[in-house]
C-alpha cells in the first residue's frame, strides 16, 4: 500500500462514489472506442455501484501462518481479502479467488512486519483519536457520515475492529519510513539536473501517458500464475473495477503507491522493454492491453494520452560578437575570426561577457532565454546540440561573427516540468525504493510460517 495514507478507505470512499477510475484527459465514449488491443476503455462502465452482499466464500478459522510467531488465522485472511475485494471492486469468481487469497496474504504478512517494526518505535502511536479522524474524512470524501460509511463497510462482511487495526498500521507506517528516509530520498543536485537533461534531451521524442499494473511472478507464485491472474484482472477492468483501486490493490509496481495509483507517468518512446514499447506503439488512449509477458512478471498498460513531443525548446545564450557587414572584406573576417578565436579557450558562460568588454572591438550580450525555433537560422545547430556551458566555433551572420554561450536549456510548453517538481517526483520515486527495499528486508529476515 505503500506511503498511501488513505489507501484502503481511499478506494472504499471511491467505492461509495462510483468515481471514474482516472482524472486524466477523458476518453471517448466507451460505444465510440475502437477495439484496443486486448479491451476497451477502462473507465467505462462506471456508475452507481450499490453496497454488494459478501462474497460467498469459506476459509477455516484456524492458523493459516506465523509471522515471527505473530498468528494469521483463517478470519483475518477472509477480512483481508473482503477489504481487499471491495476496494479494488473486483468481482470474486471462481477463477479470481486464489489470486485474492494470495494477495490478501501477502498483504497481510506485510501488514504483521510492518506492525512489529511500528512497536520498536515508543514515540510512534496511533490513538483511536487518529483513526476516528482518517475515518471521518474518508466519509467526507464519500459523502457520508461515519457512522454510515462503517455500516457500509459491515454490510460487504468488513468487521470494524478488523478495519480499524488494519487503518492502525497503515498509519503507522506512513509516518514511519518518511520519518526514518526523509534525508535519504532527497535527491542530489546531480540527480536533479541528469533528469532536467534527461527531459530535455526526450523533448522531442514520442512520448506515452501510462497507468501501469505488474503483477510480480515471485509473488504469486510463478509466471503462469502472474499470467492467469492478469487475465482476471484485465476482465474485472473491463466489467468495470476502476483501474487505479485494481493498481493500487494488486501492483507491485512502484507506482502502485503514487499519488494517482498505477500512474506511470510520461515515459519516452525506447526506454522501456521491446515487448512494452510494441504496445505503447499499438495503444491509442482509452485503451487497456492484454497482458503483457515479460522477464520476471507480467504488465497490463493503460494508454491515458500520447504525444509527439514538447512543441519547444527553450535555449538560454550568451555572445560575443566582432561587428561585421556583410560586404566585409576577407581580410577584415579573417582578423576577426583570428580575434574571437584566441579569446575562445577557457571562456565559459560566467566570464564571455566580462571577457568580451575587455577586448577592444568586441561586443558581449546576454540573449536571454529564446525558443530555438525562433534563433537567427546560423545560431539553431548549436543551440539544439552544445552542452551546457560550451562556447561554439565562431559564426558568422549579416550583422558578424559571433561565438556563443549555450547557458541552458528547457523543455516549453504549459506541461513543462520546473525544477522543484523534477525534485518531488524524484523524492517520491526514492522515497518509494527505500520502503519497498525496508519491507524486502524485513521479509527477509523474518520467520514465515505457512500451515
Amino acid at each position: 500500500m505503500g506511503l498511501m495514507r488513505y489507501s484502503t478507505g481511499a478506494a472504499l470512499a471511491a467505492l461509495l462514489l462510483a468515481g471514474s477510475a482516472y482524472g486524466q484527459t477523458a476518453p471517448a465514449p466507451a460505444a465510440q472506442q475502437p477495439t484496443a488491443a486486448g479491451a476497451p476503455n477502462p473507465a467505462a462502465g462506471d456508475g452507481p455501484v450499490a453496497a454488494r452482499a459478501a462474497p460467498q466464500f469459506e476459509l477455516a478459522d484456524g492458523i493459516v501462518a506465523t509471522v515471527n510467531d505473530k498468528i494469521i488465522t483463517g478470519y483475518d485472511l477472509r477480512q483481508q481479502m473482503l477489504m481487499l475485494i471491495a476496494s479494488s471492486q473486483v468481482q470474486p469468481t471462481e477463477q479470481n479467488l486464489p489470486a485474492i487469497q494470495q494477495a490478501a496474504l501477502n498483504r497481510l504478512i506485510e501488514e504483521r512486519l510492518k506492525a512489529q517494526e511500528i512497536t520498536k518505535f515508543e514515540t510512534l502511536k496511533v490513538t483511536d483519536q487518529e483513526i476516528d479522524e482518517e475515518i471521518a474524512q474518508m466519509a467526507r470524501q464519500a459523502g457520508v457520515t461515519p457512522a454510515a460509511y462503517m455500516e457500509f463497510l459491515q454490510q460487504g462482511g468488513i468487521q470494524p475492529s478488523a478495519f480499524r487495526e488494519n487503518l492502525r498500521t497503515e498509519i503507522g507506517w506512513s509516518q514511519l519510513v518518511p520519518g526514518r528516509f526523509n534525508s535519504r530520498a532527497r535527491p542530489s543536485t546531480l540527480q536533479v539536473e541528469q533528469e532536467l537533461r534527461r527531459l530535455n534531451e526526450a523533448a522531442a521524442q514520442p512520448q506515452y501517458l501510462i497507468g501501469e499494473i505488474y503483477i510480480e511472478a515471485a509473488r504469486v507464485g510463478g509466471q503462469e500464475a502472474a499470467m492467469n491472474g492478469a487475465r482476471q484482472l484485465v476482465q474485472q477492468i473491463i466489467q468495470g473495477a476502476p483501474f487505479q483501486a485494481v493498481a493500487q490493490q494488486f501492483s507491485s509496481a512502484p507506482s502502485a503507491s503514487a499519488r494517482v495509483p498505477g500512474d506511470a507517468g510520461w515515459v519516452v518512446k525506447g526506454t522501456v522493454q521491446p515487448a512494452l514499447q510494441t504496445i505503447f506503439d499499438q495503444l491509442q488512449p482509452g485503451q487497456l492491453s492484454n497482458p503483457v509477458p515479460v522477464d520476471g512478471g507480467v504488465y497490463i498498460i493503460y494508454m491515458r494520452d500520447k504525444r509527439d513531443g514538447a512543441a519547444t525548446s527553450l535555449v538560454s545564450l550568451k555572445q560575443m560578437m566582432v561587428e561585421l557587414p556583410e560586404s566585409a572584406s576577407e581580410a577584415e573576417l579573417a582578423a576577426a575570426t583570428r580575434t574571437l578565436e584566441g579569446l575562445r579557450q577557457g571562456l565559459n558562460c560566467d566570464n564571455i561577457l566580462s571577457q568580451a568588454r575587455a577586448t577592444q572591438g568586441v561586443i558581449g550580450a546576454d540573449l536571454g532565454e529564446s525558443d530555438v525555433a525562433n534563433l537567427a537560422p546560423q545560431f539553431q545547430q548549436f543551440a539544439r546540440t552544445g552542452e551546457i556551458g560550451s562556447v561554439s566555433t565562431p559564426i558568422r551572420t549579416p550583422l558578424g561573427l559571433h561565438l556563443v554561450a549555450v547557458c541552458g536549456r528547457r523543455v516549453g510548453g504549459p506541461e513543462a516540468p520546473n525544477r522543484q517538481q523534477v525534485e518531488n517526483r524524484l523524492r517520491g520515486q526514492n522515497l518509494a525504493v527505500l520502503e519497498r527495499r525496508y519491507i524486502r528486508d524485513l521479509r527477509n529476515d523474518a520467520l514465515i510460517e505457512f500451515k
